[in-house]
């Protein structure tokens, strides 16, 4: 289309799942349980560290903060997609769909940076002599709030980019919320800036962390074999296995969909990964974080 011909879309149209009523009701009630399950089990995990002085540890902290961020990202995606199956009008402003992108791609790289911030802990723990003079209040409180800032300061730059490209129809989102790859497929304009920042700095605030979490799981093991007692092996194995188990499964998603280029993208198979770590993910967190643990329970 010649540029003097296109128009801005001042609308989108969320298709969501599955156009299919008879299907919808099952879905609505599948994720309206899973986003209850999350927002309970996670609200309890955020009161239960904060009311009691035994569990304000390091670890605990960073606990409370990755159980309430998982309630922000629901609360992004969730409440919209449910009310958008219920209702015949699946219309979305071009402001409101740039709004919840930016504050979904936050959430996500926010989680991203406070699974490497509970790696270090684990690993300052374990690995190093003087751990309460390393992880002091002072510095796990930076550490959460330079993941906030620098996580914002990445969705702003993926909003200001995204706002400034040209949307010349069809308007429809072959998804269930405005995320990054689906609008980026509708624009006219070029998208290579846009792509650009995806592999380069999207690849750093979301491969950089992975890697950490690796290289401090390896050096975990590594001190960890080292200990002659078996139920100390066994203690530690299973708090770091349960989170790497999470980790292992937000990062394969995530970089399955978000570092590749925006020519590749796939309806069905990005509704299935999309879905693992917006809803399935933050649901299962509190089991995973919570059920093994004595202090916890």
């Amino acid at each position: 289309m010649s540029r003097g011909n296109r128009s801005h879309v001042a609308e989108f149209l969320l298709l969501g799942l599955n156009s299919e009523p008879k299907e919808q009701g099952w879905l609505f009630a599948s994720f309206l349980a899973m986003y209850l399950v999350n927002v309970a089990g996670n609200s309890v995990i955020t009161a239960a560290i904060q009311g009691d002085a035994r569990l304000h540890t390091p670890m605990y902290f960073f606990l409370s903060n990755l159980s309430f961020m998982d309630i922000c990202f629901t609360n992004v995606i969730v409440p919209r997609m449910l009310a958008n199956m219920l209702s015949q009008n699946k219309k979305v402003p071009f402001a409101q769909c740039l709004t919840q992108m930016y504050f979904f791609v936050a959430c996500v790289i926010t989680d991203s940076f406070l699974f490497t911030a509970t790696a270090l802990d684990c690993y300052t723990a374990i690995c190093h002599l003087h751990y309460t003079m390393t992880m002091s209040p002072q510095r796990c409180l930076l550490l959460v709030m330079s993941s906030w800032v620098l996580s914002h300061l990445h969705s702003l730059t993926h909003m200001i980019l995204m706002a400034r490209l040209s949307f010349c129809g069809p308007n429809v989102i072959h998804h269930f919320f405005c995320d990054v790859q689906p609008l980026l497929t509708l624009s006219c304009s070029d998208t290579s800036v846009n792509e650009l920042l995806a592999f380069t700095e999207g690849s750093f605030v979301i491969m950089s962390p992975f890697i950490l979490i690796i290289v401090s799981c390896v050096f975990i093991t590594h001190a960890v074999l080292r200990v002659p007692s078996g139920g100390g092996r066994y203690k530690v194995f299973s708090t770091c296995g349960s989170h790497l188990t999470v980790v292992a499964l937000f990062y394969r998603t995530t970089i399955s969909v978000y570092i590749r280029p925006s020519c590749t993208y796939s309806v069905t198979k990005d509704h299935v990964v999309t879905i693992i770590y917006t809803a399935v993910i933050p649901m299962l967190n509190p089991f995973i974080y919570s059920l093994g643990n004595k202090d916890m329970k």
